[in-house]
């Protein structure tokens, strides 16, 4: 990955996209897949063509039933890692981490495909993946699954997308729904940072998968020219702040890496979090790399999706109470 991804990020901060999309294996959508496969059909539904905003619905064609009756499945609005530059929800890499999802904890899994920076930089990505919430939130029951149960609704998110969920959370938590009930925010080593050089980046400076100068490359594409990274956007409890303590803001099952060079600052959005007064519940893999839920060869892998069953299956279960 690293052999194509440092070529492509030019010292201009633009992006060599042939090169990237050259590499980049898309996966089509399987409305009808076959028996024999995972037992999952994919779809893809536009948001607003004008952005090119869409979402990948995953669905596991064989329903939980009771009696003659389907048992509704939870949603989980998913947003793909890649520094806010790579990937697409119809990547290779993204359409089986969103499939296992949803064949593994049973879900309605929807993976929004936002802008890329450095073409699109914030608050583009942000827009983006809280339009297409809304716009869940306002389909026709028609366009969704039967089993799909906006009543318990989960924000997702890996690295980059670990971010975008944290603040498509904090606009959720000012708007008035009309049937997406968020019940909880699951972040996998969320994307944040900031000017100060903490612990775990000097130690894991050089990956692996992800390097620190890489993670800077991300920052200086993204986030407005002439900002830093004490941007609120990346140092989200920073001295550039927004205070959340006051607003709705779902339970929250965070993933930390030992040997990710983010952990130091996912540890400190976890203090923020509770200074905040938010739930939070901190799952911490001392042995794993950054983005360790997508290599299903790992131990930590299985132990994840585990962790994630049970973080959902509690936040439902209040809703019975």
């Amino acid at each position: 990955m690293s052999w194509i991804v440092q070529p492509s990020l030019r010292p201009n901060m633009t992006v060599n996209r042939r090169l990237v999309n050259f590499f980049d294996l898309k996966v089509p959508q399987s409305p009808s897949p076959h028996p024999r496969s995972d037992g999952i059909a994919s779809s893809d539904t536009i948001v607003d063509p004008s952005r090119n905003l869409w979402f990948r619905l995953f669905n596991p064609i064989h329903p939980t039933t009771s009696g003659n009756e389907v048992v509704g499945m939870p949603v989980i609005v998913f947003y793909h890692g890649g520094g806010f530059i790579l990937g697409h929800a119809n990547s290779m890499a993204m359409d089986i981490m969103a499939r296992r999802l949803a064949r593994e904890l049973h879900a309605i899994v929807l993976s929004v495909d936002y802008r890329l920076a450095p073409e699109h930089r914030f608050p583009c990505q942000y827009e983006d993946g809280f339009d297409a919430l809304r716009f869940i939130d306002e389909m026709d029951s028609r366009d969704l699954p039967a089993s799909a149960d906006l009543g318990r609704c989960f924000l997702a998110g890996e690295s980059a997308g670990g971010n975008l969920a944290h603040h498509v959370a904090v606009t959720a938590g000012e708007y008035d729904f009309k049937r997406v009930n968020l019940l909880g925010l699951i972040a996998i080593q969320p994307f944040f940072g900031g000017e100060e050089r903490v612990e775990s980046e000097m130690e894991f400076s050089q990956g692996p998968v992800l390097s620190l100068e890489l993670t800077d490359w991300f920052w200086k594409a993204f986030l407005p020219e002439g900002s830093d990274r004490d941007h609120s956007a990346a140092n989200v409890f920073g001295p550039n702040k927004v205070d959340i303590s006051g607003l709705r803001f779902p339970p929250t099952l965070l993933f930390v890496g030992g040997c990710d060079p983010l952990r130091d600052w996912e540890i400190r959005y976890c203090e923020g979090l509770k200074k905040s007064g938010k739930q939070v519940y901190l799952v911490d893999y001392p042995n794993a790399v950054h983005g360790f839920a997508s290599f299903n060869e790992t131990s930590e892998a299985c132990l994840f999706l585990s962790e994630v069953k049970d973080f959902m299956q509690k936040q439902m279960a209040k809703l019975t109470r």
